[in-house]
């Protein structure tokens, strides 16, 4: 008989494939966004309740150098919330980043005062906009990687999540040395 993990597995899966939100880490096949969401909680019930989630988290894939993650913010609370740092075992450096117009070109900074969710909103982390900078990448990442993160939220809980590796060539970004950052 299968186990009940295995049955809640089977069950997220079927219900990725018709369209609904998975919860709790559910890879999908590189060649589509990976579908996730991943809470504070400690299990898969807590979600509900966590002031801060993220759904969809993926990091671009890489040999080596810089790369960086994304997916979308969700505060559950009805005050803001301001991620502040990151930190992850791929990078010893971990940055939070927006893509400005400077000087009639776009470039990569560190964004002052990190992400704020709104209360009840989303805040996206996208190529060509905010991001999580990943600097001096510690190993190759491939598609389907699942690479562990944790954000630092300003007077309250962190948020710990995978991402998971995904290729992607659009945005025209180009997270390595000397690409404007």
């Amino acid at each position: 008989m299968f186990s009940r993990p295995a049955l809640t597995l089977a069950a997220v899966l079927a219900l990725g494939a018709c369209g609904a939100q998975p919860t709790q880490n559910a890879a999908a096949p590189a060649s589509q966004a990976p579908t996730a969401t991943t809470t504070t909680g400690a299990a898969p019930s807590a979600s509900a309740g966590a002031a801060l989630t993220i759904t969809d988290p993926w990091v671009k894939t890489v040999k080596k150098g810089m790369t960086a993650a994304f997916g979308t913010l969700v505060n559950n609370t009805d005050a803001d919330i301001a991620v502040v740092a990151g930190t992850s075992p791929l990078s010893p450096k971990v940055e939070l980043h927006e893509v400005v117009e400077a000087d009639g070109k776009m470039v990569m900074r560190p964004k002052e005062g990190g992400f704020v969710v709104p209360a009840r909103g989303t805040h996206e982390l996208k190529p060509g906009g905010d991001h999580i900078m990943l600097m001096g990448v510690t190993g190759e990442v491939k598609p389907g990687a699942r690479i562990p993160f944790t954000l630092t939220v300003q007077d309250g809980a962190p948020l710990e999540f995978t991402a998971v590796g995904k290729d992607f060539a659009g945005a025209k970004e180009d997270y390595q040395p000397g690409a404007g950052h």
